[in-house]
């Protein structure tokens, strides 16, 4: 004879037990008072550490929530900082970009009344030769604008180089700081002359150019003397100031002393320059009639 299985009492049918229980455990604690009956012990020991859990899986997930909208608030205002820092840099940018064009003009202000006497032409900088150095390079005026060869370049205050090609709208200078430049000086303080060279080594080396042949007959001449072009120039007009003295010595005939020149001219950063509308050649011719 077969035993017959007992059979499981199915889950669905304690949770709904379960469920009936606590429902009548919660209406109980409602129509009791809480002094000290059945139903508040079973919800005090029960229900309320239920309550406590999801209070404070509630709180958590407030929390969460609030961290979150925390996170995303400081994002967007952190956002909107980097916009502000980047209009603020570019404000920035432009009143130094502005600042240095105004200190340009100055300086192109300074050497017009300073050379007064000649008429002139302000050009812009608009190509170079390679190397580190502008050691030949670009103009923006040319026959246009009354350029031609042969005439003086001024910038920073000094002599720059002379226009050796010319075309409508461009020109071509050669500077002194160029190994193909001599030019004929003076120290300012004692009148003697010498030749002032291109050197794109001694450039490269120390920032400097060299000079030769002083007469320094009485030996007057010091280091930190200005150098100036000389009225025996055919290429360049008289008393352009090209640089000072950095160093010389006594050459090997004790008659004559050579050293360097400390530029003027910045020739890293050119970017405008002055063009005498005048030559040597010209200028003497005038003064001749």
């Amino acid at each position: 004879m077969n035993r017959k299985k007992k059979k499981k009492f199915p889950a669905k049918y304690i949770l709904l037990i379960m469920s009936i229980f606590c429902l009548v455990i919660i209406g109980c604690s409602v129509k009791l008072s809480f002094s000290g009956t059945a139903a508040n012990t079973v919800i005090g020991y029960v229900i309320i550490p239920m309550q406590k859990g999801i209070n404070q899986v509630g709180t958590f997930l407030n929390d969460m929530r609030d961290n979150f909208v925390s996170k995303q608030e400081l994002q967007e205002e952190n956002e909107a900082l980097e916009e502000q820092v980047a209009s603020l840099q570019e404000e920035l940018n432009q009143v130094q970009i502005d600042q240095e064009e105004l200190e340009q003009l100055q300086e192109l202000y300074d050497m017009d009344q300073t050379w007064s006497d000649y008429d002139k032409v302000a050009a812009s900088v608009i190509g170079k030769d390679s190397g580190n150095w502008f050691s030949t390079f670009l103009i923006d005026k040319g026959t246009n604008d009354g350029v031609s060869e042969g005439m003086n370049v001024i910038a920073d205050g000094g002599l720059a180089g002379i226009v050796t090609d010319v075309g409508p709208n461009y020109a071509t200078i050669r500077s002194i700081i160029d190994d193909s430049s001599n030019v004929s000086c003076k120290d300012l303080s004692t009148g003697d002359l010498m030749i002032v060279s291109g050197d794109l080594q001694s450039m490269n080396e120390s920032g400097l150019i060299t000079f030769s042949g002083l007469n320094d007959t009485d030996d007057e001449a010091v280091e930190g003397d200005q150098i100036v072009t000389s009225n025996i120039s055919d290429l360049y007009l008289p008393d352009i100031p090209v640089g000072y003295v950095t160093e010389m010595s006594l050459d090997s005939n004790n008659l004559t002393k050579s050293g360097t020149i400390a530029t003027i001219v910045d020739f890293q950063h050119l970017e405008k320059v002055f063009v005498i509308l005048e030559t040597k050649e010209s200028v003497t011719e005038n003064e001749g009639e």
